[in-house]
């Protein structure tokens, strides 16, 4: 099974990009973020014409939404919480398969949290750390299995998962109060694939400002964009790319896709 995932940044501008990613790289699952699109405006069969006669979408206008690509049946998942009580189309889950071999995929965009780190002053980072705790408690709840989450999380946990750990210390995205509780989610029962690949020790980023011109020379990255797994599919991990090549492309996201390969 391959899954990707991506932060597309508003679906219908970037269908080519998405069409060249699928075609290039033939991903059994996608799962996609910030798609821009209500639900009634989902290019339903243009994302068909790709391949995926399996799609679940939540969208919204001008902001947010999820969607899951699928090649083979997948079924929404229902009972899912409604996170920090918004109704803001930031979460889609669905189960691959049947009995004891499906698996659970979870497709989230948490909040950026705008530009200030402090919830007082700023609701948009109260919103961001609220919704990290409340994922991190429902899933500490239960007893997770089969499970992949994915999804443009929008913390960049580790040090070498940004540019500058000492510049950034500050910066939304990697302060301690973010990325304390993003650990704390990854350890309610989830294992990094990412770095399951790549060392800790290694720079990894998945994202590139659009204000800097010349991102791939400056490289002042952050690695915003995850996969994790449960421990029961760590042995069925087969490979892992940040396909960073696409940031180039023409009218590009400033986030790139993650793809992992698993033996499912």
């Amino acid at each position: 099974m391959r899954i990707v995932t991506w932060n597309i940044n508003s679906l219908r501008l970037r269908m080519p990009l998405l069409e060249r990613l699928c075609r290039e790289n033939q991903p059994d699952i996608v799962c996609l973020q910030e798609t821009k699109v209500t639900d009634d405006l989902f290019p339903l069969e243009a994302v068909q014409a790709l391949g995926f006669a399996h799609v679940c979408f939540r969208g919204m206008k001008s902001y947010n939404g999820v969607a899951i690509l699928s090649r083979q049946p997948i079924r929404m998942l229902t009972d899912m919480p409604d996170w920090c009580g918004k109704g803001d189309c930031r979460h889609l889950a669905v189960q691959h398969g049947e009995g004891p071999d499906a698996v659970i995929v979870h497709d989230f965009y948490v909040p950026a949290g705008g530009d200030i780190p402090d919830p007082v002053e700023n609701p948009k980072f109260a919103h961001k750390l609220a919704f990290v705790e409340e994922a991190r408690a429902w899933f500490a709840q239960r007893d997770v299995r089969r499970t992949v989450v994915v999804g443009d999380l929008n913390i960049a946990p580790l040090e070498h998962d940004v540019w500058s750990h000492r510049q950034l210390l500050k910066i939304v995205s990697h302060t301690p109060e973010e990325t304390s509780r993003l650990l704390a989610w990854q350890d309610s029962g989830f294992v990094d694939a990412m770095r399951h690949f790549v060392p800790a020790e290694e720079k990894l980023y998945t994202w590139w400002s659009y204000r800097n011109r010349n991102w791939s020379v400056s490289n002042r990255g952050r690695r915003l964009d995850h996969v994790w797994v449960t421990p029961d599919l760590v042995p069925a991990l087969r490979d892992m790319s940040v396909l960073r090549p696409v940031r180039d492309w023409e009218k590009p996201s400033d986030h790139v896709p993650v793809m992992v390969d698993l033996a499912i």
